[in-house]
């Protein structure tokens, strides 16, 4: 699976699932453009980590709500290396609250940057795909997005759109030769699911038939699988790694 001169854009790639799939995507021989927005020291262990591993790798600060700072992000990328061919629409947030307790800008902070983020990501990146006439673009999504989940009406409706925008892109550009997938991942061991309490983290995994949270090193499996020539095939799918958890 050996990918040397590839370039991949993972949004949040500074922590948790973005930064396995960074680490995955590099000892593949790709070179990795780890964005962050706000967590430079991460994003710099990553990159240090990437270079431990003998690859290539750059941090890059953008608001990815932001469409010129986006535009901005991949011309550097494409004036270091020519281009993005793989990209993972990776950075999301979580505000969960019960509907009528939730803030209008709460709504609209995470719908930006789960849905509209990867919007402008994905616009930025797909020119030089188009022009190559090969690319692979994988978002992380969630099985909330499919399921629906209580407290998250915003993270859903975020991660759904994202599904949907996930197919719609797939039929647009496949005579190009361009996959692009969807990852749905449970509840994976990361800082943001850290905080759970013993007797809810209990309660969930009675719910998961694999008796077990996921591992960040799964989802990035996946992601690298699709991003490969052997995942050329699949399109507009949405592939959930979640352990079969009934939500």
């Amino acid at each position: 699976m050996s990918r040397n001169g590839r370039v991949a854009l993972i949004s949040g790639g500074s922590r948790g699932i973005g930064r396995a799939i960074t680490l995955e995507l590099a000892k593949e021989g790709v070179k990795v453009a780890v964005n962050y927005k706000s967590r430079e020291k991460e994003a710099q262990e990553v990159v240090k980590a990437v270079v431990a591993l003998g690859g290539e790798a750059m941090a890059i600060a953008a608001d990815i709500t932001q469409g010129v700072q986006v535009e901005a992000m991949v011309k550097r990328i494409s004036d270091s290396w020519g281009g993005v061919d793989i990209l993972v629409n990776n950075a999301g947030i979580i505000h969960d609250s019960l509907l009528l307790r939730m803030s209008e800008e709460v709504w609209d902070n995470v719908i930006d940057t789960n849905l509209k983020g990867a919007y402008h990501c994905t616009k930025a990146a797909l020119r030089s795909m188009v022009r190559e006439r090969w690319g692979r673009i994988i978002n992380v999504v969630s099985v909330a997005g499919i399921e629906g989940n209580f407290g998250q009406s915003n993270y859903a409706a975020s991660k759904g759109g994202l599904i949907a925008f996930t197919r719609s892109i797939a039929k647009e550009v496949a005579a190009r030769n361009i996959t692009v997938n969807a990852v749905a991942p449970g509840f994976i061991d990361t800082e943001i699911v850290a905080g759970i309490t013993p007797e809810f983290r209990k309660l969930i995994i009675s719910r998961i038939p694999l008796g077990a949270f996921g591992e960040v090193e799964d989802v990035a499996g996946m992601v690298a699988f699709l991003a490969s020539e052997k995942g050329k095939y699949i399109t507009g799918e949405v592939i959930r790694v979640d352990g079969g958890i009934e939500l």
